[in-house]
């Protein structure tokens, strides 16, 4: 075995270009979709079920990449067709977005949007493993943070430049305003051309190269087996072990919660939750019926045979990502409403706040991009979950700080809590996590912690809309308090995990989206 060739830095470059679209493209939607749902005739509290193509997409898309993509060998490569064909489709899905017709065109394209999206950014996460020596990724990290900071923060404040150049802001009853029409379309190019540059500039290893380096089997554990043995557990385990009684307890919960919502004729939106609670435990059903190497069985033996640290980051991801999907969700409909007085979607008043809530989501990207730089030193002086604590609890301090601020230009402060915390999310679990993952499964295994990502977004589009309306009288500006209290609660978890030791040093500029 070897040690793969160092690479430049103009290669590294060219490797992690396209992240800058990627990014770009989920910038536009986190900013706007939800003005464009409430543009076609949303109410506040409908918005998060329609959401739900996000997370679901990436549910079952990432997964699905990762398996097949750590299994393809092209003329194109391993990775870069899926790079290609989604960059295709989501350019398509960017230029149709802000022409929808109706409601539901809008939030069929959202599944369209994201799941392509997913369908690019899944392989890049795993691109720089197979790229790069251990010494060398954190720079491609650290050089993918730099791209996602530059989109991200272009991207959201798009509509806004666009409006102080002259481009009309408002628009007439179900139709989007030219500023963010006109931002989809810059969008959809950038995508495009940025993810066609990796394309067309990166080389891959072939497989039999691949498996030949040093670092293809690192020495980590996973709870049954060590992580360079897990493919010839796999090998030895061609059958599934029979359901436990977990699987028929899940369906059996699921179940009843589906009859109890219709029986009392609750909020439909709580079917989504019952719904993937019967849908997990119909999963482990079939999965121990499920025989061979083939998708969905190596993807259940995967999610089962996870290392230790991953299952212990599952509960620190929850919190946090439920708490960015309400300040995604919800930021455009409290801030326009509280801070510019205005949920008319025709009026001028309504218009500049949401504009102005596309500065704020470019401004918390851009001090996430300051926060990466504390970081690695915060680390090294505190640790790797002492340092996600204080950054999660920043950005509790800033998603609570937004129900107390009246001057929409104060709201910038309540921004870099929520930049720090974000940069935070992007980085340190990856580093707690990293060396457990071996080279050969990066892809699927990516794909896998996704889930962790996507569940809680799923809760968050079931409950959210039905405690708003329940508990918090409607008010969109209550949601984000519930995300600050859920970030807080996330920094709370970070202390059960037991973090690799050899992981600061390396792993912690490593910011992926």
């Amino acid at each position: 075995m070897s040690e793969k060739p160092q690479l430049s830095f103009w290669q590294i470059w060219n490797m992690c270009f396209g992240f800058l679209g990627i990014q770009f493209g989920f910038a536009l939607q986190n900013a706007n979709v939800s003005r464009i749902f409430q543009t076609l005739g949303a109410e506040v509290d409908d918005i998060p079920m329609l959401w739900i193509a996000a997370p679901l997409t990436g549910l079952l898309v990432q997964p699905v990449v990762g398996y097949f993509s750590d299994r393809t060998w092209t003329r194109m490569g391993r990775r870069r067709p899926y790079f290609l064909w989604g960059a295709l489709a989501a350019t398509a899905a960017l230029l149709v977005m802000p022409n929808s017709p109706a409601l539901w065109v809008a939030a069929g394209t959202l599944w369209i949007l994201d799941a392509s999206i997913n369908v690019s950014m899944e392989p890049f996460r795993a691109l720089v493993g197979d790229q790069l020596s251990p010494r060398q990724r954190p720079a491609g990290y650290a050089m993918q943070s730099f791209f996602i900071g530059i989109g991200s923060v272009v991207a959201s404040m798009l509509p806004w430049l666009l409006a102080h150049a002259g481009v009309g802001n408002t628009a007439g009853p179900g139709e989007v305003p030219d500023t963010v029409r006109y931002a989809f379309y810059i969008g959809g190019a950038v995508l495009l051309g940025a993810i066609a540059w990796t394309v067309l500039r990166t080389r891959e290893y072939p497989p039999a190269v691949l498996d030949a380096f040093d670092d293809a089997h690192p020495a980590a554990a996973a709870p049954a087996v060590a992580a360079g043995d897990v493919d010839a557990a796999h090998a030895a385990h061609a059958v599934v072990p029979r359901p436990s009684r977990a699987g028929v307890a899940w369906l059996a919960v699921g179940g009843a919660g589906i009859a109890a919502i219709a029986s009392a004729g609750l909020d439909r939106q709580l079917y989504v939750l019952t719904g993937g609670v019967a849908a997990y435990g119909l999963a482990l059903l079939l999965a121990a019926r499920a025989r061979g190497d083939g998708l969905f069985p190596t993807i259940m033996r995967d999610l089962q045979q996870m290392p230790v640290v991953m299952r212990q980051l599952a509960v620190v991801q929850f919190f946090s990502w439920f708490a960015l999907f309400a300040m995604w969700i919800y930021t455009t409909a409290a801030v326009t409403a509280v801070h510019f007085g205005s949920s008319d979607v025709q009026s001028a008043a309504y218009n500049a706040g949401a504009n102005w809530v596309g500065v704020l989501f470019g401004a918390y990207n851009a001090f996430a991009a300051c926060a990466a730089i504390v970081i690695p030193p915060m680390v090294r002086r505190l640790g790797l979950r002492w340092s996600h604590l204080v950054n999660l609890w920043l950005g509790a301090a800033g998603l609570v700080s937004i129900a107390f601020v009246r001057d929409p230009q104060w709201l910038l402060l309540s921004m870099v809590g929520v930049g720090f915390a974000w940069a935070s999310i992007l980085s340190l679990p990856y580093a707690m996590l990293s060396d457990a993952l071996p080279a050969r499964k990066m892809g699927i295994y990516m794909g896998i912690f996704n889930f962790f990502i996507v569940i809680p977004q799923l809760v968050a589009a079931s409950v959210l809309g039905f405690v708003l309306r329940t508990f918090l009288g409607g008010e969109p500006l209550q949601a984000l308090v519930v995300g600050g209290v859920s970030l807080f609660v996330a920094g709370l978890c970070v202390l059960r995990v037991r973090a690799h030791q050899r992981l600061p040093t390396a792993a912690t500029t490593a910011l992926q989206e």
